[in-house]
């Protein structure tokens, strides 16, 4: 599987801005929801400009390891993202992603007349 769609969606999470696994899985309908993410995450290339550090766990929490884990909280906190106890305050951070209207143009029905 290619993770393509998913670091293309991750590019556009703004600066200061965090999105949780689970919600990247859902807007993408990942099979294997969080967890894939997590994977997609894990596999992300460098030098590509992806911000993988924008993406955090359940509740805003920081779950990859050291020494990810503190680059990841230098580079939230070169964003003006707060950390306190290795975890994000979502209510101030989380970004929520513009829902895909339903086609915005549709062409009226033709009316048969008879």
């Amino acid at each position: 599987m290619s993770w393509d769609p998913v670091f293309r969606f991750v590019q556009q999470i703004p600066r200061g801005r965090v999105l949780t696994y689970g919600a990247l899985a859902k807007a993408l309908r990942l099979p294997g929801g969080a967890r894939s993410a997590g994977r997609a995450m894990a596999a992300t290339p460098s030098g590509k400009g992806i911000p993988w550090h924008r993406v955090v766990g359940e509740r805003g929490k920081i779950l990859i390891r050291e020494p990810y884990a503190s680059l990841q909280r230098k580079l939230l906190a070169s964003e003006g993202i707060a950390i306190l106890e290795s975890r994000v305050d979502l209510k101030r951070h989380l970004w929520k992603p513009p829902k895909k209207s339903a086609r915005k143009h549709q062409t009226p029905k033709k009316r048969i007349h008879k």
